[in-house]
C-alpha cells in the first residue's frame, strides 16, 4: 500500500516553553512544510498523565499553538490542533493497548526515569502513554516523525505496534513511520549543567531560556552560562568532553542555521568573553521577534481557539476515515 508523505509531531503543553523545545522541535518543524503534508498537534491528553491545573493547562495549550504560529507554521496549508478535540486518538489508543505487549511498555526508559522508585503509584496513563503516542501518529498514517534522540525508542515502539497490527490482521494497513533527526542542538542542555537537558524544573533561574523571556533575560542567561577557562578549539570533535562549551556552540549553530564546525571556523581560538556576547546578540536577534509574535497571539485567545478548532475539524476528517477502516478490520460493527 502506498501512503501519503505526511509528518505528524506533537508537543506536550506542560507550561513554560523553552529554547530546548524550540531548537529541538518547533524550529525543525517549519521547513518540513515545504516537503510534506504536516499535522502539528498540542498533545494535551499526554499532559494529564500527571496532575495539571485545568486553567494552566488551557493557557499552556494556547502557548504551544502560539509558538507553532510564531515560528512560521502555516495553519491554513497544514494542520494545527489540540489532541483532545479529536476522539480518534483515544479510540485508537485503546485498540493499541490490546495490541502492544506489557513487556514493550516496561522497557520504555522514559517511564522508568519519570516514575523512578514510585512506579506503583503513578497513573496508568503514564505507563501506557507510548500507546497513545503511537495512536497519535498512526491515526493519520504519518510516514515521518521529527524526533529528538530521546524519543527514538517511542517511535520504535510505534513501528512495532503498527507491524504487529498489520501482521495480526494480515493487512498492510499502517505505515512504519521513519524518524527525522536533523540539525544542530537537537538536544539542548542546561546553561548551568551540561549533563542535563534544558528544563523548566531546573533549580537555577539562569539555566533555562524561556520562549517568553524578554531580550534582557535572554542575553543575561547566555552571558552567565557556565563554561570553562579554555578558548574554543578549531575542531568540533575537541569539544566532546567540554559539555557546556559544546552546548553553547551547538545552540549558536542551530540559531544561525550553520554547522557547529562552521561556528568554530569563525570563533575557534577565541575565549568566551568574545563568544558569549556574540551568541547573546544572535539569540536576541532570532528569538525576540518570535517572542513578540507569541505574545500577540496570546493576547487574542479567540483567534488561537478558532485556529485550533479549524485544525481539529480537518484532523477529525482524516481520523474518521482511519477509524472506520480500523473498526472494520478489527470486527467492530459501526
Amino acid at each position: 500500500m502506498s501512503f501519503t508523505n505526511r509528518v505528524f509531531a506533537g508537543i506536550k503543553p506542560s507550561g513554560d516553553l523553552h529554547l530546548g523545545n524550540y531548537l529541538g522541535a518547533i524550529k525543525r518543524f517549519v521547513p518540513l512544510q515545504e516537503t510534506h503534508e504536516c499535522i502539528y498537534c498540542v498533545v494535551d491528553m499526554h499532559a494529564i498523565t500527571v496532575w495539571q491545573d485545568p486553567k494552566i493547562l488551557a493557557q499552556s495549550t494556547r502557548e504551544v499553538a502560539a509558538a507553532y504560529l510564531a515560528a512560521g507554521i502555516d495553519a491554513k496549508k497544514h494542520i494545527i490542533f489540540n489532541q483532545s478535540q479529536v476522539a480518534g486518538h483515544a479510540e485508537l489508543a485503546w485498540i493499541f493497548n490490546c495490541v502492544a505487549r506489557m513487556g514493550w511498555m516496561q522497557r520504555m526508559t522514559q517511564f522508568k526515569d519519570k516514575a523512578g522508585k514510585n512506579a506503583q503509584n503513578v497513573s496508568l496513563g503514564l505507563f501506557a502513554y507510548p500507546s497513545l503516542m503511537a495512536a497519535d501518529i498512526l491515526l493519520y498514517k504519518a510516514t515521518h516523525v521529527p524526533v529528538g534522540e530521546d524519543q527514538k525508542q517511542h517511535l520504535e515502539l510505534t513501528r512495532d505496534i503498527a507491524a504487529k497490527f498489520n501482521n495480526d490482521f494480515e493487512k498492510d494497513f499502517f505505515p512504519l513511520p521513519e524518524p527525522i533527526i536533523t540539525g544542530a542542538a537537537t538536544r539542548v542542555m542546561s546553561l548551568r549543567d551540561g549533563t542535563k537537558k534544558m528544563s523548566k524544573s531546573e533549580s537555577s533561574s539562569l539555566a533555562t531560556i524561556y520562549m517568553l523571556d524578554d531580550e534582557d533575560a535572554i542575553a543575561k542567561k547566555i552571558k552567565k552560562a557556565r563554561t570553562d577557562p579554555e578558548p574554543l578549539p578549531q575542531n568540533f570533535d575537541d569539544l566532546e568532553n567540554r559539555l557546556e562549551a559544546k552546548n553553547l556552540v551547538s545552540i549558536y549553530a542551530a540559531l544561525a542555521d550553520i554547522s557547529p564546525q562552521e561556528v568554530l571556523n569563525q570563533y575557534g581560538g577565541e575565549g568566551f568573553g568574545v563568544f558569549k556576547p556574540a551568541l547573546a546578540q544572535l539569540a536576541v536577534e532570532k528569538l525576540a521577534p518570535m517572542n513578540k509574535e507569541m505574545r500577540r497571539y496570546l493576547d487574542d485567545k479567540a483567534q488561537i481557539d478558532e485556529i485550533l478548532k479549524d485544525g481539529a475539524n480537518r484532523a477529525r476528517e482524516i481520523a474518521k476515515t482511519t477509524m472506520k477502516q480500523v473498526k472494520d478490520i478489527v470486527g467492530f460493527i459501526s
